[in-house]
């Protein structure tokens, strides 16, 4: 995987996923951050997770059905994915295939972050 595809740190107990790439259409490139999000649940239990778009310009569908499967994946161990920093215009898909009811949606990662129980020191 291309370091450059996401970043991932940790807050408190909060994996932070950023995701890098401006444009996420590739479908190596979606299956690669995939297979990375999905371990972040299977391999390493982690519960909670932010998912942070503010870098991404354009996605593709294909992304909206890997997002799904790592929501389901969190849920069967009691986790939870919300997303932070998607531009207004990327929010449409959501709308539309009502995954706007399946996640959580936050400005900023330190909204997120409040969310989970998680302050940030100033």
């Amino acid at each position: 995987m291309s370091s450059t595809d996401l970043i991932i740190h940790d807050v408190s107990d909060v994996a932070v996923v950023e995701l890098v790439d401006a444009s996420i259409l590739n479908a190596q490139v979606i299956e690669t951050i995939g297979r990375r999000l999905y371990e972040l649940v299977d391999t390493e239990a982690r519960r909670k997770i932010i998912l942070d778009f503010s870098g991404v310009k354009t996605i593709s569908s294909s992304l909206l059905s890997v997002l799904i499967t790592l929501q389901k994946k969190a849920q069967k161990i009691n986790g939870c994915v919300v997303i932070s920093g998607l531009l207004r215009d990327l929010r449409e898909p959501f709308k539309i295939t009502q995954l706007d009811k399946m996640f959580s949606f936050y400005d900023d990662q330190e909204s997120a972050l409040s969310d989970f129980g998680v302050r940030l020191d100033k």
